[in-house]
Order: C-alpha cells, then structure tokens, then sequence
C-alpha cells in the first residue's frame, strides 16, 4: 500500500531525511537524495525570521526541482507570525508545509517554539490550524513523546492534530527533557498507529542506524514510514542501503574509498555553489569527519583539510586520502 500525504505517492515504506538545523541544506539533500531519500525537509525556518525578511531565513526557502517531494519546515511560538510564515514559504512552491514542535534545544523551545508547545496542546491545536488554513499545501507535523516523562501526551497531539487537518506526523521517540540523550522509545509510536482513530501516515524517527534496526522496528512498531536524521551526516549511502536490505535482506556492500571521496566532493561543489567559496569552504568543515569515519589516523587529515580556503587545495587532499588509503584499505 503506497504511503500518500495529500496527492504526493511515497511509495510503500518511504525513508524520511530529517530535517537537521546546519545540516539538511541544499548541498547536503543533494547527496542523499542520489542515495534513495524518498522525501526531504529544508533545516526549520523561524516563522519571526521570515517576516523580518532575515537574510538567513529567506536562504533556506531555497528548493531545487530534483529534491521533490521536499517539505518546508517552520518553527514559531506566535500563532499569527507562523500564519504569515505558512504563506510566505506557500510562495517558495514547497511540496508541504511540515511545523517543528520537536525541537528541544534551549533558544528555541525556552522562547515558546518548538518542543515547547507540548506544554500547552491547546495553543499547539490553535497554531496547527492556522497554518492548515493559511495554505494549500498538505500541512504535516513532527514532535516529542512529550515534554518530559511525566507529560507523555503525544497520543492525545496525534488525534487532535489529525482532527484540524494535519496530514502526516513524525515521532520522535524521545521527550523534550531527553534531549538527543538516552534510547528513543518507540512503544507510543506504535500504539498511536493502532488508534482506530488515526488515519494519516505516521512516522518514526530516533536512534535508526543500520539497516537491521530499520527492518527490525518497520515490524516491530508498524510505522508507515522512518525519518533518519544523524546517522546520515557524512554517510547518505543509509538510505541505500536500508532500502537493498528491504527488499533482499542482505547486506549492500558499504561505499568505497573512492566513492565516498567522490561524495564529499560533491558536497564540496555544491556547497560552493549555493554559499559561495567563503562560507561553502567553511560550512563544509563539519561533514569531513563524518564522510571519513572508520579510517585509522584520519585525524592529522581531517586537520589539513579544516585549515584550507581553496577548493582545488581540498581536492588535492581528497585525492591525497584515496591513493593513500585505497592501498591500505584493501
């Protein structure tokens, strides 16, 4: 049975990339979706951002033709500023508008965003169904368990979301007091799917890091769907690789050196490209780390690679780090 939000197919299980704030650019969407992410987000956007016009908040409106079906995902504590922020990024031609009541770090679940709406479920209702109806776009939702382990009250979100229009919902498998601490529980996702009352796709995410725990819980918690987030940073071949296991329940050989040189070249370009040498160099110094783990002594490299400004200088250390260790690695 295809998954749809609205008029958009995702197929039968699709793969989510979640949308990660510095991480889920433009540049970074581009290699996961070559690596099989069926939808992806742009990072969240404050809704006060985008009606002051911020320069920061307008960049990240940014949506390519090849990253379809992408959501916009917005973030805001006032009900009418994220009204008029649903309209703005309606105008960026976004596939949905996906709202962040999830995100639990302190400037912005402490100023009334994010996370912080599941301290008060009424305002959360209210707000949702502003934004359902300042847009005609498919409007989906991604939250907590709840505030903290006394309040778990995603049960009680999940249905009234439903009822004023929401047509997707993510769960991340933790409170907002866990923070990115401690295991997702993903026992409530799975009771939520269960709620005869609940009718839109529902999604888990928290914690999926191989392609074992992805088949394993897809049973285990009947989701309709899994969002992956951190164990996509520097490795977008996750979701290749989940999806082989899929269908053949076999390992997919993981990427080789060259490949994943190759990648973070792409990245690199691309980085460039949207953000210009300056800041695409610069931003692009958290991914190599993670593009790299695994290989012995990668620090002293990694260190090289932080302190250039040129990108033909990074690509000769990338190359550099094949024929070094493509001899070692075999």
């Amino acid at each position: 049975m295809s998954v749809k939000i609205g008029n958009i197919d995702l197929g039968n299980f699709p793969l989510l990339l979640a949308p990660m704030e510095d991480v889920s650019d433009p540049p970074f969407r581009f290699v996961c979706k070559q690596s099989g992410v069926d939808m992806m987000y742009t990072e969240f956007i404050s809704s006060e951002g985008l009606i002051r016009d911020a320069a920061k908040s307008r960049q990240k409106l940014d949506i390519f033709e090849y990253e379809r079906p992408i959501g916009i995902q917005i973030f805001g504590s006032e009900i009418d500023h994220m009204r008029q922020a649903t309209e703005i990024s309606s105008l960026a031609n976004p596939d949905l508008i996906d709202i962040n009541y999830g995100c639990p770090v302190k400037n912005v679940a402490c100023r009334g965003a994010g996370a912080s709406l599941l301290q008060d479920i009424d305002k959360m209702v209210a707000m949702t169904a502003a934004v359902v109806k300042a847009t005609h776009l498919p409007v989906t939702v991604k939250t907590r368990l709840g505030w903290d382990d006394h309040t778990k009250n995603v049960y009680e979100v999940a249905e009234r979301l439903q009822d004023v229009g929401i047509q997707a919902l993510t769960i991340h498998g933790r409170t907002r007091s866990q923070m990115y601490k401690g295991s997702a529980d993903w026992s409530l996702i799975r009771e939520i799917k269960r709620n005869p009352r609940i009718k839109i796709p529902i999604f888990g995410n928290g914690d999926i890091d191989s392609p074992e725990k992805a088949a394993d819980w897809r049973l285990e918690y009947e989701v309709d769907g899994i969002m992956i987030g951190r164990a996509a940073i520097g490795y977008p071949w996750i979701f290749r690789e989940v999806k082989h296991f899929f269908e053949t329940g076999e390992h997919l050989a993981p990427p080789t050196l060259k490949e994943r040189v190759d990648t973070c070249k792409t990245h690199l370009q691309k980085s460039v490209e949207w953000k210009g040498p300056k800041t695409g160099i610069f931003e692009m110094r958290r991914h190599y780390a993670n593009y790299f783990k695994g290989i012995a002594n990668f620090k002293d490299w990694r260190m090289k690679l932080v302190s250039l400004e040129h990108i033909a200088e990074i690509e000769d250390v990338l190359n550099d780090i094949e024929n070094k260790f493509s001899l070692e690695l075999v």
